[in-house]
């Protein structure tokens, strides 16, 4: 496995983020992946995430999500527009 991310890993991560409504200018993102992975919430309310350089992203993904909603973030839904 590599151990720098991509931009296709963060097409991926970001797919995550925005369906929960997460402002990118509010993460933070290590570009070396390291060990099983991580995500916490920093005291100035940014997000950090550590890509998993053990685990494939691809597996890893639902971990993220989970992770992101265990710290309060909710999908984001979309409103019906009016017609």
């Amino acid at each position: 496995m590599e151990e720098i991310i991509t931009m296709a890993d963060m097409g991926l991560v970001f797919q995550v983020t925005d369906a929960l409504g997460i402002d990118r200018e509010r993460m933070s993102v290590s570009l070396e992946k390291q060990g099983p992975g991580q995500v916490q919430r920093l005291p100035t309310g940014e997000v950090e995430i550590t890509l998993p350089l053990t685990v494939p992203l691809s597996q890893w993904l639902p971990s993220l999500r989970a992770k992101l909603e265990a710290l309060g973030f909710q999908a984001m839904v979309e409103e019906e527009e009016e017609g």
